[in-house]
Order: structure tokens, then sequence, then C-alpha cells
């Protein structure tokens, strides 16, 4: 498990999906750290899905947002990412943030947006 003051980062086997939860806004070095964590955990788990839970934190700086989709989103895919899901409140408080991440890698990944990590296996 990784863990910050920003974020968790955890390999969840019931469901074969690398898990991160955001917990407070955090940059560059900060935000990207967790997501190469993230990136070792998919390459080492075959089929493995990325899960971000964006319910108490996930805004980006544009830098970020851009490395993202340039090497986090490639990198996961090539190691066998088929689906980034990002749990979500009721009111989905960062619609546009999650609609930008996946409008800039659709083309090569699926997006779902679900309220709970039970909603990954149906």
């Amino acid at each position: 498990m990784y863990q910050t003051e920003f974020c968790e980062v955890a390999y969840k086997p019931d469901y074969n999906v690398v898990f991160v939860k955001w917990k407070k806004f955090c940059c560059n070095e900060d935000y990207r750290a967790p997501l190469e964590y993230a990136l070792n955990i998919i390459k080492e788990h075959e089929n493995c899905d990325y899960v971000a839970d964006t319910r108490t934190g996930f805004e980006n700086i544009p830098e970020d947002t851009q490395w993202v989709a340039d090497y986090f989103m490639p990198k996961a895919v090539e190691y066998g990412c088929k689906c980034i899901y990002f749990i979500i409140d009721e009111n989905n408080s960062l619609k546009e943030e999650l609609e930008g991440q996946a409008s800039d890698s659709s083309e090569i990944i699926a997006f779902k947006y679900i309220y709970s990590l039970d909603e990954v296996k149906e």
C-alpha cells in the first residue's frame, strides 16, 4: 500500500483493481508519484483496472491533466488496464474534471462512473 496525506493506493484482489482514494488536492510529484505506483500494480496483475475514489478530492492542474493523457493513460493501457472507474458523489461535483480526463483518452480506454467499489463487478 502507498499512503500519503493526499491519497492511498492499494491493490484490491477481489476486484482485480488498483484502488486510489484521493483525500485532498495535490499536484506535480505529489499527484504523479501515487499514479506511478498504481501503474506498477497494474503491470504486476493481468487485466487489472484502475479505480479512483474522487469523492473527497481530485481536481488537477492543467499540467497534471496533460501528464495523465500523455503518460499515465497510455502506460495503463500498455500494461493491460481496460477500464478506468471513477467513484463519484451523488452530485458528481467533479463532473467537468472527470469528463475532461475521459475525453482526452476515450479512444484508448473505457471510462465508467460509479458510486461505490462494489459496482466494479457489475
